[in-house]
């Protein structure tokens, strides 16, 4: 119990230590973004006084002075800049392409672009707006917009490889243990199931009804056939090929006799054989879950239907009933480990249902249809040999 809190308090500890670092790199990046967007201001409006003073010059007729011809010409070595008349049309332009200068449409969409990045600076000469310099954010700059967006998709592809590793590792350690719980019932069950078998060979010699003895020994054949079940999770089951009309009818036949007369018993099968490559103790197994949890859903009343047809090079099994119906938002979770709505029960049933059909029978196993208070079908496709 210590552990687990301890374990839970160090996760946490962790998590909020990664949100605080994450959060001041991201501001630690927006801050210097901002100033370095001030700074490439401040040279712009450099420039604009630069291009003041070269404006005076040339209406003076004089030489350029060499400072001033410096700014203009080193100041902005990699910034977009447009610089417009009085008249709206274009005096200078740096870093823009020749191609977008000499269409007047895509020259607009590009000041507009600028203004929307940066204020525009206007050149005032004689208390009048000579010029006025649209400027865009330097490639630099656009780098440095998107870094945090960078960054915080490398932080989420870490944290989405951290998560599926523990999840997995999580997965890996329930399944160690479910196996180790799976063949440590079926060393168990053994011991008494040889004495059964001994007591059974007994009862034969006494004046027993033979029906009894009948049907004692199919119950003991059920809990080998249920010890062999709980031997072989953990490990690659043998597949074989087999009539699975006569593995589901058989398995079907087993319950109906134990179940309550309360149910309404229906199944539709063809009359003709159809091989399919299958481990007959693990499929029984789950047919025999699908009817039982079927049977609860119908709170021991109601009528159950096991159908199974063949399509093409496919085989369908059908188990439907008329229980109390799946929301469709648990279509997929009833089949996840630990997911139940019983008070009893630890949620292993469709879960090891689904295993055995997916995994070991390369089958498909899903809620067909359901809808609330009036029932559901659980459908089994598997591939015909």
């Amino acid at each position: 119990m210590t552990f687990s809190l301890n374990r839970n308090v160090i996760r946490w500890i962790i998590i909020v230590s990664s949100f605080i670092i994450i959060s001041l790199i991201l501001w630690n990046t927006y801050t210097f973004f901002q100033n370095f967007k001030v700074e490439e201001r401040s040279k712009m409006k450099t420039w604009s006084v630069a291009q003041i003073d070269l404006n005076s010059m040339d209406n003076l007729d004089s030489d350029v002075n060499p400072v001033t011809s410096h700014v203009v010409t080193e100041t902005i070595i990699s910034t977009p800049v447009i610089v417009l008349d009085e008249n709206g049309e274009v005096n200078r332009a740096r870093n823009i392409d020749s191609l977008i200068l000499n269409n007047p449409k895509k020259l607009k969409a590009l000041v507009s672009q600028f203004e929307s990045e940066n204020q525009p600076i206007p050149v005032i000469m004689g208390a009048k707006v000579k010029q006025t310099i649209y400027y865009g954010n330097s490639p630099l700059l656009n780098k440095l917009k998107y870094y945090p967006l960078a960054l915080l998709l490398i932080i989420l592809l870490f944290a989405a490889v951290v998560y599926f590793f523990y999840r997995s590792t999580k997965i890996a350690e329930q399944n160690k243990l479910w196996t180790g719980m799976a063949k440590e019932t079926a060393h168990q069950i053994g011991t008494p199931l040889s004495s059964l078998v001994g007591w059974a060979e007994i009862l034969k010699t006494e004046n027993v009804n033979p029906e009894y003895i009948v049907e004692i020994e199919k119950d003991i054949d059920r809990l080998q056939t249920i010890t062999e079940r709980f031997s072989k999770i953990g490990s690659v089951p043998t597949l074989k090929t087999m009539d699975i009309v006569a593995v589901t009818k058989s398995s079907y036949e087993y319950l109906k006799s134990r179940s309550s007369k309360l149910i309404n018993f229906e199944i539709v099968i063809p009359d003709r054989e159809i091989p399919v490559s299958i481990n007959e103790q693990l499929l029984s197994w789950t047919i025999e879950n699908l009817v039982k949890n079927a049977i609860d859903a119908m709170k021991g009343k109601g009528d159950l239907k096991l159908e199974l047809t063949q399509l093409e090079r496919q085989v369908f099994i059908n188990i439907s009933d008329t229980g109390k119906g799946i929301p469709k938002s648990s279509y997929t979770k009833i089949f996840e480990p630990g997911y139940t709505t019983k008070k009893r029960g630890w949620g292993l049933g469709l879960s090891l249902a689904k295993r055995i059909v997916d995994d070991y029978h390369n089958g498909k196993i899903k809620v067909l249809t359901s809808e609330l208070e009036k029932g559901t079908t659980i459908q089994i496709m598997l591939k015909q040999v």
